[in-house]
């Protein structure tokens, strides 16, 4: 879906700004597959997490730990 922005369903966060413990940084590997207003990622470490569109949204959200 072009122009659509996404956000996690659940925040992926250590509470300091990183990612939880067991993925990548700042990469990890894997495969999204978008249908809809939904994008479901997944890769080989059995990491799988939903994203929900941004209604409306013109541009990615700018967050700062």
């Amino acid at each position: 879906m072009e122009d659509t922005f996404f956000v996690a369903e659940t925040p992926l966060d250590d509470g300091q700004g990183n990612p939880p413990p067991g993925w990548g940084n700042p990469y990890q590997d894997g495969a999204v597959i978008v249908s809809g207003t939904k994008a479901v990622f997944r890769d080989d470490n059995g990491h799988i997490v939903t994203f929900l569109a941004r209604p409306g949204a013109t541009g990615f959200l700018n967050i700062c730990s």
